[in-house]
Formats: structure tokens, sequence, C-alpha cells
């Protein structure tokens, strides 16, 4: 998978890179090895740093969740990112702002798109696309990112109050 991902963004670093790298998720989740090597029911619950490209950027992420967890909407900054299911579902929803941009700490969100993942399916989101994520205990997915997003700036967004928080990156192990 790595070498795919490479490959694909040395031919392709703008916004046909990712669209690439969902197919060659899709082909890994849809090989039973590394669906068990990577997400099977002998790996720990956690986040998992699986490859971070040294030249590139781009890391495959592991996230095997013991919890049921629901994010709240929110973009992963300058960066695309690429879920793979591979156990269990996720539900996403998708957004776009309405708002005019003239508050830095306030926004308006509405929904443009509902639908769960299911195992082998892969959802891409361009820079800046902001999402949330809804998955029971258990879920286990891959996610690909096109850079560490512990290195930018990324935004959650409160849609009873409009508020927006800079998010503290998270740190896989």
């Amino acid at each position: 998978l790595a070498a795919d991902c490479r490959e694909t963004l040395n031919a392709d670093r703008g916004a046909g890179g990712p669209a690439k790298i969902k197919a060659a998720l899709e082909k890994a989740l849809a090989a039973p090895a590394f669906v068990a090597e990577t997400c099977g029911p002998q790996v720990q619950p956690g986040l998992y740093t699986l490859y971070t490209d040294p030249d590139l950027g781009f890391q495959v992420l592991a996230h095997i969740n013991e919890r049921a967890q629901i994010s709240p909407p929110h973009d992963h900054g300058a960066s695309w990112a690429v879920y793979g299911q591979a156990l269990g579902h996720t539900d996403m929803i998708e957004y776009r702002r309405t708002d005019d941009r003239s508050d830095p700490t306030k926004a308006a969100l509405a929904v443009v798109r509902e639908y769960r993942l299911l195992p082998g399916q892969v959802g891409t989101y361009a820079d800046g696309a902001i999402h949330s994520i809804n998955y029971p205990e258990g879920s286990r997915f891959v996610r690909i990112t096109g850079t560490n997003l512990d290195r930018i700036t990324r935004d959650a967004f409160n849609l009873e109050s409009g508020a927006i928080k800079r998010m503290t990156p998270q740190t896989a192990t």
C-alpha cells in the first residue's frame, strides 16, 4: 500500500492523487491478509502509524477503536485524507460552510452528504473538507493523510454554538 501511494504521489501531487490513492486503499482492503495484519483482532486498540513517507510526507494510519465515538465536524487543515473501512462501519457526514467567514471564531455549517462506509469501502476528503465520523465499538479503519496531521493546524466546529476551535493534534503510537 505504501509503495502504491508513493508511486501515485510521485506521478500526481495534485488533486488527482488522493483519488488514485483511494483505489490503492480499496485494493489493499480487498486483501484479507492486509486487513488481518493491520486491523485484525490481535491488534490492540489504539491509533498506529503504519508508515510515514520520508520524502513525500504522507502517512498511513490504522485506527483500532475499542469504544464507540462521534467526532465533531472537523477538517484536516491543509491536508487531504482517505478513509478506508476494514472492520465494522463508520458513518460519515460531509459539511460545507454557509457563513461569510467574516468572524474567525464562528461558522455556520450545512450537511452536504451522509453515508456509511462498510468494510472495503473508501471515502476521500480534499484539503480543508469538513466532515464528522461516527463509529460503533470495534470499528477499525485505515486512514491515509497527505501529511502528518500533528504538524498542521486543524479546526473543529460546534454545530450548536457555531464556535470554531483550533484542534489539538493527536499523536499516533
